[in-house]
């Protein structure tokens, strides 16, 4: 396993001089959040400039890429292209993981089954794989919602962020279930009633955790995924929660 950290930590910086704050904070490897924001890593501009994209996506060359975190706002089948883009973004830079949101809460099952069954069959078609994000408020905040998910469709993973699970409406539910499913891993600190504080202020047992992906064979990027918390020094959190998990590895 090894640490890494997702650009959504500083959304106000734009590729590629996130790269460089990264740097400055000594991570090796980096998570790149694809969302509408205009630029060439929009999920709904890569497939009309795939090597602006891939440009974009390579000038983090200081950095290792490790996961595509990937955020589509298109409907119908305008999603599915989009994605497929994507798809090929990760096959040109070599990334192999895409991490996605599962359905909303009240998605009817065997829709959502097919959904993600197509995303996946969409990305084996390029090499690359899927993983649903654990996340509050959609079918994979329950443990074992996911594992059924994981179980019906052939091929899909876990994006594993275990703060929606400690303070979501399953808190307490145990994730040994889930762990084989696991393909990225999302961190923060949290508590039971708040999903993100300051690290070292939180309920997170970063060692418990990272000992269960070890049995379960997992050898991927820990993520760090923390938006900045108002008032408070981003980089300095960045900067202690790399150092703890480090120690931990």
């Amino acid at each position: 396993m090894y640490v890494a950290v997702s650009t959504d930590c500083f959304p106000d910086i734009q590729m590629p001089d996130v790269v460089e704050a990264f740097v400055d904070l000594e991570f090796t490897t980096v998570e790149i959040a694809l969302r509408e924001d205009g630029t060439a890593l929009s999920p709904s501009r890569i497939g009309t400039d795939l090597d602006k994209a891939l440009n974009l996506a390579r000038r983090s060359h200081r950095l290792e890429v490790c996961s595509y975190d990937v955020h589509i706002d298109a409907p119908g089948d305008e999603y599915y292209e989009q994605f497929e883009a994507v798809c090929r973004l990760g096959k040109a830079s070599k990334v192999v993981t895409l991490t996605v949101p599962s359905g909303e809460l009240g998605t009817p099952f065997n829709e959502e089954v097919e959904r993600l069954q197509k995303l996946v069959d969409l990305a084996e078609g390029e090499g690359v794989r899927v993983a649903m994000k654990s996340q509050i408020g959609r079918l994979s905040e329950d443990p074992d919602t996911v594992k059924v998910l994981c179980d019906n469709v052939i091929g899909l993973g876990l994006t594993l962020d275990p703060s929606h699970y400690h303070c979501g409406p399953h808190a307490g539910k145990s994730l040994d279930k889930i762990m084989p499913f696991v393909f990225h891993v999302h961190l923060r600190d949290s508590k039971k009633d708040q999903l993100q504080v300051r690290v070292g202020q939180g309920e997170i047992e970063y060692g418990k955790f990272v000992t269960q992906l070890s049995r379960a064979g997992y050898s991927h990027a820990l993520s760090i995924q923390m938006p900045p918390l108002p008032g408070f020094d981003q980089r300095g959190e960045l900067r202690k929660l790399r150092l703890l998990l480090e120690t931990l590895l």
